[in-house]
């Protein structure tokens, strides 16, 4: 029903940029929430934005704001990671759930969307 697969981690200096991609397979038109997660090893998944299919406001974690730009094109989601800092070094993890846009708001601040991908590794040195 739902299949997700993640490219575009690399290895980048702070400062740095780099696009994540997501390819998206899901059946359910206009119901649903795609969004990233970022998990360092040892460490609980957090957040780092979200929109619905539809349109919607993208929503950015505090820490990513002005710096990440959430992005749709047909059959996929990108994730612009601008101004890189040694701390965004994680794995980053594209992730859908099915729902309005409230309900989504609180399943992605809980890091808890139902379908996930495998992740992409993003390092950032200084």
């Amino acid at each position: 029903q739902v299949q997700l697969a993640e490219s575009g981690g690399a290895a980048v200096q702070a400062g740095g940029s780099l696009r994540l991609s997501c390819v998206v397979s899901i059946y359910v038109p206009n119901r649903y929430c795609l969004g990233w997660f970022s998990q360092v090893a040892g460490k609980e998944r957090e957040a780092v934005a979200f929109a619905t299919w539809a349109g919607g406001d993208a929503h950015y974690a505090d820490s990513v704001k002005g710096r990440f730009t959430l992005s749709q094109g047909e059959e996929a989601l990108y994730l612009q990671m601008n101004s890189l800092k040694v701390e965004d070094t994680a794995m980053y993890y594209c992730a859908a759930d099915i729902g309005v846009e409230s309900y989504c708001y609180r399943k992605w601040t809980n890091s808890a969307f139902i379908y996930w991908g495998q992740g992409t590794q993003v390092n950032v040195s200084s």
